[in-house]
């Protein structure tokens, strides 16, 4: 936890409100999500019990299984969620936009992504499960089951797996969401529940926080929000229901369980249409656009991936293939933390703290500086500013500005408060600088050695030379029978 995280929670316990964390918007939030808020049978890893789903407030549709250890109604289940999410992921493949590539052809791209929103960290690991669970399954053979079963598996998956992805917004989880852009006066833990989450960050009319959050324990005001359900609910009314169901599976059995299933559902679906209210309220960061779009590039190409019959995905990566994602996943985590940084600067004030930026007034500016003669000149602008940060940084150290993108500069020196900045990028290409790309003097500038330039790919052998201390060489996965006989776990 950061000191002014820290800070922002005392404040929260102080006033009796959350407090914000961020000046902007750090995620990207869909014109039209799909709120999906799944709940499972306990004890049981991924056997699903209910979904409340839509992307409507007023009319969600609830989906339900009355006896979830019966396999058929299970993929009927699966396949009432295929009837909902597949036309809405699909329907965002019909409209392309061409992208126009410095080197190399121009690509098509979505020219928009779907999103769907789970309520905390448990329900997005669900979905994954939900996809592991059913990817595998075929509409012939031994097991059969609807065609589109399989088809849903293999793209909660792709979201299951794009949650994971420090950036992405495809599935978006509420309660990490909202403790990204909100500080409130309970544990990270307790943060959890979003019920809880939400009474800190909107209480209700002559509430304090704290209040709020206390109601939110009580399991009968506020049910918890998936995907285990209530251990009180389950003995007392949610036992009894799928009992009856099994002595006589009438229709009015189904509708006893689905009317005590709703009863659980209902308060978590409010709260989630509130909290994208709130996170909408919020004004977007400049780099979450960016993001989004690589969002849409992946989507895609999954997309594509799907539409050309590739084989759904494998039940665990080779070595080659986990590092390389491990990897990637660590350099999309440097780059959001700095591009969040640059967004925003209650953030970029946390570095300032630790010396790794600083921010002051220009107090010279010399654009016409340059070194070297002839052909070797270059334009070198120097810049000096004066700060009051504690500036932990060494000369020779290149350092950007989240004012300026595109724009680098190299400390020359540090003396009594002042630091002289040599320009090195973003000037122009001419013999004076582009109007703008050097700081004039009285103006406040705020510089980091922070940086989400591109970084190369680790360098890993190709997956048919992996070495034996890693399992050697991989075996192509080629989906089998016997991937149907996976037990539903």
């Amino acid at each position: 936890m950061s000191a002014l995280t820290a800070l922002a929670q005392l404040r929260a316990i102080r006033d009796g409100v959350a407090q914000r964390i961020t000046t902007v918007r750090h995620c990207h939030v869909s014109a039209q999500p799909m709120v999906l808020i799944p709940l499972k049978l306990a004890g049981e890893a991924a056997a699903p019990l209910a979904a409340m789903v839509g992307t409507d407030p007023g009319h969600p549709r609830l989906l339900v299984v009355p006896q979830p250890r019966n396999r058929d109604l299970r993929f009927a289940f699966a396949a009432g969620l295929a009837e909902v999410l597949l036309p809405y992921v699909e329907g965002f493949a019909k409209s392309t936009e061409t992208v126009e590539r410095r080197s190399g052809e121009p690509y098509e791209r979505c020219l928009d992504a779907p999103q769907i929103l789970v309520p905390n960290r448990s329900a997005a690991s669900f979905v994954g499960l939900l996809g592991r669970s059913t990817r595998f399954r075929r509409a012939d053979g031994p097991y059969p089951v609807h065609p589109s079963v399989p088809l849903l598996g293999r793209w909660l998956t792709y979201f299951a797996d794009r949650s994971q992805q420090p950036g992405s917004s495809m599935l978006l989880v509420a309660t990490e969401a909202l403790s990204l852009h909100w500080a409130t006066g309970q544990s990270g833990l307790e943060d959890a529940n979003l019920a809880a989450l939400m009474g800190w960050i909107d209480p209700p009319p002559g509430t304090s926080g704290r209040q709020a959050a206390e109601e939110a324990e009580d399991p009968l005001l506020w049910p918890p929000a998936g995907p285990a359900t209530d251990p009180g609910f389950d003995n007392e009314v949610l036992g009894p229901a799928i009992r009856a169901y099994e002595e006589a599976p009438t229709d009015r059995a189904v509708d006893r369980v689905s009317q005590a299933l709703r009863t659980q559902l209902d308060p978590t679906w409010r709260l989630m249409w509130r909290a994208v209210e709130l996170l909408r309220s919020l004004p977007e960061g400049a780099r979450v656009k960016d993001r989004w779009e690589f969002d849409r590039g992946s989507f895609t190409r999954f997309t594509e991936r799907v539409a050309e019959g590739g084989p759904p995905q494998a039940r665990r990566d080779g070595a080659v293939g986990a590092a390389a994602r491990l990897a990637g996943l660590e350099r999309a985590r440097a780059g959001y933390d700095v591009q969040r940084a640059h967004d925003d600067p209650l953030l970029m004030a946390e570095y300032r703290l630790t010396g790794e930026a600083f921010a002051g007034t220009v107090t010279s500016a010399d654009p016409e500086h340059s070194e070297g003669e002839g052909r070797s000149r270059k334009l070198r602008p120097l810049v000096t500013v004066r700060t009051g940060d504690p500036v932990r940084l060494t000369p020779g150290t290149v350092v950007g500005s989240p004012d300026r993108r595109g724009h680098a500069a190299e400390i020359v020196g540090i003396a009594d408060g002042e630091i002289t900045l040599k320009i090195v990028k973003g000037m122009g290409r001419g013999k004076t600088p582009v109007p703008g790309s050097v700081p004039e003097p009285g103006e406040r500038v705020s510089y980091t050695s922070l940086t989400d330039d591109f970084q190369s790919s680790a360098a890993l052998p190709d997956p048919e030379r992996t070495p034996w201390t890693h399992g050697g060489p991989p075996q192509e996965y080629v989906p089998s029978d016997d991937d149907a006989q996976e037990e539903w776990l």
